[in-house]
């Protein structure tokens, strides 16, 4: 008996997955996995890896879209190959991709494209603008993760940077990096 099973993914903990629920089970799915996690990369996706795992020969795997699935050429051709492999068909709801004809693998390879090219076009507004705050002063980077005084009382005490980065919850490479900046 073939399944239909389902795949919701957002990138961060405060947006919702209902609606892409809702459109998964009106397309068929009685199995759903959903996760809040970037669709960037596929490492630590566990819910996918899981939904991967456990279709077979004959199942369906919908998503709602296909950046819902990957954001990277290489990454979306992975899945696809694996599903492929498996016997398993690939289709969005939005979008007129179904990995059992030729036209819907062909306009899932496009799509890829574009998911891809969307991501490096944010990336690099993401890098103008933090490179425009910088210039304007508003942006000073990341909190200093160190407390130097801290570590220079540390040091005053006689602990090595073994001890010290365990007090202080650091690594030893750390307290390396730091250390030779300020006895130099």
């Amino acid at each position: 008996m073939t399944q239909i099973y389902g795949y919701a993914r957002v990138s961060t903990t405060d947006q919702d997955l209902t609606i892409q629920e809702a459109a998964l089970r009106a397309a068929g799915a009685t199995i759903i996995r959903s996760e809040k996690k970037s669709g960037t990369t596929t490492e630590g996706r566990d819910e996918l890896a899981t939904l991967i795992e456990f279709a077979r020969a004959g199942d369906t795997i919908i998503v709602t879209r296909i950046d819902r699935l990957a954001r990277s050429i290489a990454d979306l051709a992975t899945i696809v190959r694996t599903l492929e492999k498996k016997g398993v068909h690939l289709k969005a709801t939005e979008q007129p991709i179904d990995t059992g004809s030729p036209a819907g693998r062909a306009f899932l390879q496009m799509l890829g494209v574009f998911a891809e090219f969307e991501t490096a076009i944010r990336k690099e507004r993401q890098l103008e603008g933090i490179a425009k705050a910088k210039r304007d002063g508003v942006y000073k980077g990341r909190k200093a993760s160190i407390d130097a005084d801290r570590i220079n009382e540390l040091v005053a005490a006689g602990k090595g940077a073994t001890e010290i980065a365990k007090e202080l919850g650091i690594g030893r490479a750390s307290v390396y990096r730091y250390l030779p900046s300020k006895t130099a």
